[in-house]
């Protein structure tokens, strides 16, 4: 196969996003095609038998079985690479498998861990109680608060591990600050960019080592796959993460590798599009609920800092309001906006964190991290934004709002 994204990095690198969204890590086939082939195999044959030797000793480059290296796969890595502005990228089989894959990957008995209090449920699960059962130690901190990150440091602390904005609170961390922090005491920084992907916000210009992904959100965009990804420098890569997914095997299977491919195309004008749809709505109902969390809104206090890190700020935002009885009344009386915890849809979506994506937490950590019981996020999708308003309006109509 040929790389038609050339080998001189000089050209390469030099694209702008929205030609890296499309062009990027694109191979092809003798054949010629123009949309990235879908190659459905799970091992590769070879010419003789000191051809498979030599793959596998690395002295020669070429598949040799797709636990490993898979063409699609590896088109789809390269393209999130050079959006993310990354040497390199592996992708995983799902967003959480590519937060545990960061993690492990670099972590062992004795190391400890700091870590966003406020997070996506099951990553404060591998905080709260993954980690911990392997050795390691975690502390959780307001990731809001800069000195914070210091006071938690030990002498054994390896990793910093949070998301801006965070889920479902919409919390903002200072990524300049929390990374320049870290490289001064050697720790590695693990950021979770979900929310906003690299169309939006792109943490390794501020300092992050290591970005991962649920590329199954805005990446893909349409609902349709699980897949995750995890980006960083390429020794990083190459000696520290590629031999932990090599021998546990949490990899991203090539059907579903291809349609983050397509979706990728289309990224930066979904990531965009959505996030002028999200200010719209999050807008014309604020006055009607108890408290808005949208960083794109003034009356966000960590509005100014998310307008220097982010180029829109996402799709996604929460509002709270009186009580999960009533928060589940808004839900139900939803016409347009569907009922579900997913995110990064085309379709604007709605759930109740404290009984869906935070409901395996106790009630303890959840009023901790923020997550009230009135606390309703959504996704605003890429409908008209005034048939979301007037949905919301008799949502929130209904329930008494």
């Amino acid at each position: 196969m040929k790389n038609t994204t050339g080998t001189d990095r000089s050209v390469t690198r030099n694209w702008r996003p929205a030609t890296k969204a499309v062009r990027a890590g694109t191979w092809r086939s003798e054949h010629g095609e123009t949309s990235e082939a879908l190659f459905l195999t799970s091992g590769y044959s070879y010419d003789d038998a000191a051809t498979v030797a030599a793959r596998f000793a690395g002295e020669a480059e070429g598949m040799t079985y797709s636990r490993l290296q898979n063409p699609t796969v590896a088109m789809a890595e390269e393209r999130i690479a050079m959006l993310e502005g990354a040497d390199g990228c592996r992708m995983q089989a799902s967003g959480m498998a590519a937060m545990t894959t960061a993690l492990l990957c670099q972590l062992e008995a004795g190391d400890h861990v700091v870590a966003a209090r406020a997070a996506f449920g099951s990553c404060r699960w591998l905080v709260d109680n993954l980690l911990p059962k392997f050795g390691i130690a975690t502390t959780v901190i307001d990731a809001r608060d800069n000195d914070a990150w210091e006071r938690a440091i030990r002498p054994e602390t390896r990793v910093f591990f949070f998301e801006t904005p965070a889920n479902p609170t919409m919390d903002v961390a200072d990524l300049t600050h929390i990374c320049a922090l870290a490289k001064a005491h050697g720790i590695t920084t693990v950021v979770d960019n979900a929310f906003a992907t690299s169309a939006l916000q792109r943490p390794m210009e501020f300092g992050a080592d290591v970005v991962a992904y649920s590329a199954t959100k805005l990446m893909d965009g349409q609902g349709r796959v699980l897949a995750g990804a995890v980006c960083g420098s390429e020794e990083w890569i190459a000696e520290t993460l590629l031999p932990f997914q090599r021998n546990t095997g949490p990899n991203c299977s090539p059907f579903n590798a291809w349609l983050v491919l397509k979706g990728l195309e289309t990224l930066e004008l979904r990531a965009h599009r959505q996030s002028a749809n999200s200010l719209r709505v999050a807008a014309a109902i604020e006055g009607r609920v108890d408290r808005m969390l949208h960083p794109g809104l003034p009356s966000h206090p960590q509005h100014d800092l998310a307008a220097r890190q982010m180029g829109a700020f996402g799709p996604i935002f929460s509002f709270v309001v009186d009580g999960r009885e009533r928060a589940h009344a808004i839900l139900d009386a939803l016409q347009l906006v569907d009922i579900s915890n997913n995110i990064g849809d085309s379709k604007s979506l709605m759930c109740h964190p404290a009984s869906t994506t935070h409901a395996g937490l106790s009630d303890e950590a959840r009023a901790e991290m923020g997550v009230a019981e009135g606390m309703l996020r959504i996704n605003i999708g890429l409908e008209d934004p005034e048939d979301v308003i007037e949905d919301l309006d008799r949502a929130l109509a209904a329930a008494g709002l």
